[in-house]
């Protein structure tokens, strides 16, 4: 039986041909927002405010866009404000391009378990979304 990872990257290679560069660049965006959430300690130069999810919230000019993110409550990263999703909440409700749904779930770190619990939600949300 197909796993829904791989059904999901049978959808976006179906659907590249079909938007192109759209398509790629949509990804992009999705790319850069999630390796910069979960990344936003990385200190702010020109080259890496590229990357940064707050950065590229504030200065998105695009189509409407849909941001699903997850954060564990008790995310060390999170208490050591390492992690700052209220910066991308903030730079999101300060764009009306972009609608963000940021759940923050109780009891859970920055883990194997937390991203095996929400994995499933996030593929069908790229899914819908994106393909």
């Amino acid at each position: 039986q197909d796993s829904l990872g791989r059904r999901l990257s049978s959808g976006i290679n179906a659907e590249y041909g079909r938007y192109g560069n759209d398509l790629s660049d949509k990804c992009v965006i999705f790319t850069r927002l999630f390796l910069c959430v979960t990344h936003s300690h990385i200190v702010h130069s020109e080259i890496t405010k590229q990357y940064d999810a707050t950065y590229l919230a504030k200065e998105y000019d695009g189509p409407k866009m849909e941001i699903m993110v997850d954060q564990g409550e008790e995310d060390p990263y999170l208490a050591d404000k390492q992690l700052l999703p209220e910066n991308l909440s903030n730079a999101c409700s300060g764009n009306k391009l972009l609608n963000l749904n940021l759940r923050i779930q109780p009891g859970y770190d920055h883990g194997y378990y937390f991203i095996t619990t929400f994995i499933e939600e996030h593929f069908t949300f790229m899914a819908r979304h994106i393909c």
